[in-house]
């Protein structure tokens, strides 16, 4: 299971990458592979400003929907065009790239003190294991 070392998580299976005030948000590596084939991701939230654990988005797959949470505030400023079924239309990346090309929103957080409270890369790989 691939676990990067430069990510934090949640107990809700998304990761987070925090570059300065900003940070890009997506589902693990583990997540997807219980989803099986994702069909279809909906955010409806960006320029909203979204609290630690509300719902920002879902990931449809051929055997469930699932929601996806808010790992830390912050506002969302970007869904990935390549997921969007009005532009890329490709939501597989996600099972192709979850890390990379399958990265779903960015966020600009509003409270940078709410990281220390997500698991680091050891701590989610004991969770998943």
């Amino acid at each position: 299971m691939n676990v990067p070392k430069d990510l934090k998580y949640t107990k809700d299976h998304e990761w987070i990458k925090v570059s300065g005030e900003k940070a890009t948000i997506g589902v693990t590596d583990f997540a997807q592979g219980e989803l099986g084939e994702i069909v279809y991701v909906e955010v409806e939230t960006v320029g909203d400003d979204l609290e630690k654990g509300e719902v920002f988005g879902t990931v449809e797959a051929v055997k469930t929907t699932s929601d996806m949470y808010m790992p830390v505030s912050g506002e969302i400023i970007e869904f990935n065009d390549e997921l969007n079924e009005d532009e890329g239309d490709n939501p597989s990346l996600i099972n192709d790239d979850p890390y990379g090309e399958g990265w779903i929103v960015k966020v600009k957080l509003s409270d940078t003190s709410e990281l220390d409270d997500l698991l680091s890369a050891d701590e989610y790989s004991d969770l998943i294991s």
